[in-house]
């Protein structure tokens, strides 16, 4: 016979609810940014308030996961799309361009809600995406797409800079980026 665990397992319904709360706090930040309201998110999510307090104690966890579903939605992309073949970084970082793109408003609560840390993955979420971001930056140095040279330090450097120019309206960030990837190509040395 084996031990009872002293962790319960949530209900079915528990985390059917909470897998809704998190999909409609994703869409209203999204949409409408730091504004959104704990009672907004219940309505949207079809469910009591209470049972939002009853997941996320405080706006700020309701938007930590809310990010931690971004950032795995990121690294699923990572793992699925961007592993075959050559160029998977810039897919990678396309995608990640058109999701801050959709998400702005999210990307404004998750900064508001961390104050001066920004909006990067943190913890576990990061250890994941930084390990299919270095196997997406090994395959493609391996394929000749990309400089020897790139770490994923210089990947995240280049979405933090994406991440400002979608967020500021700075300019273009599909230009952006083409900017960026050319910097990241292979040179060839003249003779």
């Amino acid at each position: 016979m084996s031990e009872l665990s002293t962790e319960r397992r949530p209900r079915a319904d528990a985390e059917r609810n909470r897998a809704r709360v998190i999909e409609a706090a994703r869409t209203l930040f999204g949409e409408r940014g730091d504004e959104v309201q704990m009672p907004e998110i219940a309505r949207a999510a079809g469910v009591g308030v209470g049972t939002v307090y009853r997941h996320f104690p405080d706006r700020q966890a309701l938007v930590e996961a809310a990010a931690e579903h971004r950032f795995a939605e990121i690294e699923r992309y990572a793992r699925t799309r961007c592993l075959g073949g050559d160029s998977g970084l810039a897919r990678y970082l396309r995608y990640v361009g058109r999701m801050l793109s959709r998400d702005r408003g999210l990307s404004s609560a998750i900064e508001t809600s961390r104050g001066s840390t920004g909006s990067e993955p943190r913890g576990e979420a990061r250890a994941r995406l930084e390990t299919v971001v270095a196997q997406v930056i090994a395959r493609d140095i391996e394929a000749g797409t990309l400089r020897p040279d790139c770490t994923v330090g210089d990947v995240y450097l280049i979405v933090g800079c994406l991440s400002s120019v979608v967020r500021t309206g700075s300019g273009d960030w599909r230009r952006f980026l083409d900017l960026a990837l050319d910097g990241l190509r292979p040179r060839q040395i003249p003779r």
